[in-house]
């Protein structure tokens, strides 16, 4: 028999000190919901110091578990304790991510959708015995509200201020007034962003799950937009209308069992000068360039949601969450587009330009 490795005990004590780390953020995600949805971070949200008791009456909920989640909150490093007043706290840079949803670092939304997978993990496990897919459609609710919550922010911060104007002629064309196409728009987070600072341009989404596309219409509604902003229910490859000024496809492209086909059908529905905008998750093309945080991320996302999704649809070519750039370049190009450039990225995300 061989002989067993021989145990390096600093290096044994390192694991079990990330496992920890990991282990109590794990459990922790339920909580970080909860706190969200009673609204315990929003009462705390003016970074006051407030007893269990004082948070309690303030969310009508009961002090004992108020104290504990306060308790775990502050072994986590999400809120402040102040043992000589017995009090807890949010600091400007806690309320900014915990408590105020329309910042751009609002991050209750990403243990939303984390929980979420969590509850789909038996599907997801058969889908490893199986090799068959998960579609987007028979994940739990909270995926699809969660998805929205978590890319929201980065949308508010960059779309409008980075994305639009690192494409060649696409803003000027928008505020002049263009034709708009938003694929796999979900609850239409993107679509809403772009129409409301280009109102002179007219704005459709479109997506195959019929329950994004309802919320999606309440919330062009709310947001005063339902005259000018559309929603309907159109897979990729399928989708409606020609001569598009913009195609725009956020997060999405890698989820698509046939992202060839996807190409190819925005050609067919772009202006011959139109632009078909590509956002997808930051990664390098080789795996060690994103064994990183970021790609831990992604890789789990990727796994438990997009590969599924891929292998659930005709073709499941499954890209995955992480494809890099050489390989989403080869999907555009096997699309008949002929030129293909980075437009810009963030530590989250590369926007890529296609042109026919």
């Amino acid at each position: 028999m061989p002989t067993a490795p021989a145990i390096d005990e600093g290096r044994l004590n390192e694991f079990m000190g990330r496992f920890v780390g990991d282990l109590g953020a794990a459990i922790s995600a339920a909580l970080v919901v909860i706190g969200d949805r009673l609204g315990l971070y929003r009462a705390m949200g003016d970074s006051q110091p407030v007893t269990a008791e004082q948070l309690a009456s303030r969310t009508d909920t009961d002090a004992r578990y108020v104290r504990e989640w306060l308790s775990n909150q502050a072994a986590g490093g999400y809120v402040n304790y102040d043992p000589e007043t017995n009090t807890f706290h949010l600091n400007p840079e806690q309320s900014v991510a915990l408590a105020q949803e329309g910042s751009p670092a609002f991050v209750p939304g990403a243990f939303q959708l984390a929980t979420a997978l969590i509850k789909d993990a038996p599907k997801i496990e058969q889908a490893f015995r199986s090799g068959s897919g998960v579609g987007w459609h028979e994940h739990h609710d909270d995926l699809f509200a969660g998805t929205e919550r978590f890319f929201r922010p980065g949308y508010s911060a960059n779309l409008i201020s980075a994305w639009i104007p690192a494409l060649d002629g696409v803003q000027a064309k928008l505020e002049a007034g263009a034709r708009v196409a938003d694929i796999g728009c979900g609850h239409g987070a993107s679509t809403i962003i772009m129409a409301q600072a280009f109102p002179r341009s007219s704005f459709v989404g479109f997506d195959y799950h019929q329950a994004s596309i309802e919320h999606a219409r309440h919330a062009a509604s709310q947001a005063g937009l339902a005259g000018r902003v559309k929603f309907e229910v159109a897979p990729a490859k399928e989708y409606p209308g020609d001569d598009y000024d913009l195609v725009a496809m956020f997060d999405c492209l890698h989820d698509m069992g046939d992202p060839v086909g996807a190409a190819t059908h925005v050609l067919q529905t772009l202006d011959a000068d139109g632009t078909w905008m590509i956002v997808e998750p930051y990664a390098g093309d080789r795996l060690q360039d994103n064994l990183n945080p970021v790609g831990r991320v992604f890789y789990g996302a990727s796994t438990l949601v997009c590969t599924p999704a891929s292998r659930d649809q005709e073709i499941g070519l499954a890209l995955g969450a992480q494809a890099g750039e050489a390989r989403l370049r080869g999907v555009v190009s096997d699309g008949g587009f002929t030129r293909l450039r980075r437009a810009t990225e963030t530590p989250f995300n590369i926007v890529l330009e296609a042109r026919p």
